[in-house]
């Protein structure tokens, strides 16, 4: 038994003071308020761990890199494929190890993985063909990170079009061969779990979609969708339907698949998410860096649809960035304010649903031991409310962080990477010099 004090607690019914938390085999034992000091002391605000729900490990190492000339969502996309294109396992690893370091300093403490880089360059199989998911899995366990790795299908350059050159490693060829592929992927950790995903509507032809949704069954299974307004016209163009209406006819929407960036939507799409309780993943801070646009949340989750947050491309790695913007994005969309209650921001914040851990988001007896210490006291901080953390604090005030039941943050350092911030300014200087 692991005993931690927390000066403050978000419970499921609100914030209390002097709140004890016994943990034992990962989980928490029992949550006693108004408990006398003992164990690890934690002072500030302890939250339910957070989770990123969407996550491309790799676009780490384009921030800062790819605004020149200004620059486009697809101009951004060549910079993308040319940086996929410089990765192995090895170097996959360093730079995923940094990534999640980063991730867990920030407040997350599970992530899914939407994974597509599979195969060498030129698309030849790795002698284990999960190489590289092998990879995120032991970068992830090392960062002391919950993974979901979202095992991604995608099989063409666009709509009735021909892979590219650097899509080439995404493909199995075709959907068989991505589901056998897939399906030998065997986790090693109780830290690891395994998803799917399609691509997009444009990166897997309609007739192959049934089977994707097939393979996933009642695991998580996510989709980027209409997150640009070309995607939607090319879909129409061909199919004569939107994203959305494809999906549905293909039986790929349910109570286990989540849209990410649900960004340009019509009234339609809204309710048809809405009736397959699919679930709804923005990233904020990814689609303001690529001109995306705002996505209808408030519309979204009046239909019904759950909310929960991703980091994309990490052009800010911030629970608290992610989790405001859902609210101060849909202020400028409406021109007005209060469009989600505090309650509403922190159950998308802590949705580690979405991507398979439903046992984690709650600090309450039998849920996972995953918590997060948010300083009150620094210059963000001072003088807000408990519960305003949510529009003052940055991924700068988390002191603590434990993940089922171990300590991986501790006063603002990572207790199992030394200076992740080191490794990862060192991989990003040699991936972008190498050939």
């Amino acid at each position: 038994m692991t005993a931690f004090w927390c000066e403050r607690a978000w419970l499921p019914d609100g914030v209390a003071e002097g709140v004890l938390l016994e943990v034992s085999g990962g989980r928490i034992d029992s949550v006693t308020p108004g408990a006398p000091r003992t164990g690890t002391v934690l002072g500030g605000l302890t939250v339910p761990g957070m989770a990123n729900g969407h996550s491309h490990a790799f676009h780490r190492a384009l921030r800062g890199r790819t605004h020149h000339d200004r620059g486009t969502f697809w101009t951004w996309r060549e910079r993308m494929y040319a940086l996929a294109g410089r990765l192995d396992p090895d170097s996959y690893y360093r730079l995923a190890r940094g990534v999640y370091a980063e991730m867990v300093l920030a407040g997350f403490t599970s992530v899914g993985e939407f994974h597509y880089l599979h195969h060498a360059p030129g698309g030849k199989p790795y002698d284990d063909p999960n190489e590289m998911g092998q990879a995120l899995a032991r970068a992830a366990v090392d960062a002391g990170i919950r993974l979901t790795l979202l095992d991604t299908c995608y099989l063409a350059g666009g709509f009735g079009v021909d892979l590219g050159e650097h899509q080439l490693r995404f493909s199995d060829g075709d959907v068989d061969g991505w589901a056998v592929r897939a399906g030998t992927f065997r986790p090693e950790s109780e830290l690891v779990r395994v998803g799917a995903a399609v691509h997009s509507v444009r990166a897997v032809p309609a007739a192959q979609l049934p089977v994707v949704a097939e393979w996933a069954g009642e695991r998580p299974l996510h989709v980027h969708l209409s997150e640009q307004r070309a995607e939607n016209q090319d879909c129409l163009g061909y199919h004569g339907k939107t994203p959305t209406a494809l999906l549905s006819d293909a039986g790929v929407l349910g109570p286990s698949t989540v849209a990410v960036h649900a960004t340009h939507l019509t009234d339609a799409d809204i309710g048809q998410l809405g009736r397959t309780h699919t679930r709804a993943c923005f990233c904020p801070t990814t689609e303001r860096d690529l001109g995306d646009g705002i996505g209808p949340a408030r519309e979204l989750a009046d239909a019904g649809v759950r909310l929960s947050l991703g980091t994309d491309s990490h052009a800010v790695v911030d629970a608290f960035e992610e989790t405001r913007a859902l609210e101060l994005n849909d202020r400028l969309r409406a021109e007005a304010r209060g469009r989600f209650t505090v309650e509403e921001l922190l159950a998308a914040a802590t949705d580690h649903e979405a991507i398979g851990w439903g046992e984690c988001g709650r600090l309450a007896p039998g849920a996972a031991a995953d918590f997060v210490t948010v300083d009150l006291c620094s210059v963000r901080t001072a003088g807000a409310e408990p519960e305003g953390v949510w529009f003052a604090a940055s991924a700068a005030d988390i002191t603590d962080v434990v993940v089922a039941g171990r300590s991986v943050v501790r006063e603002r350092t990572h207790q199992l990477i030394e200076r992740p911030q080191v490794e990862l300014a060192e991989e990003m200087e040699n991936l972008w010099r190498a050939p």
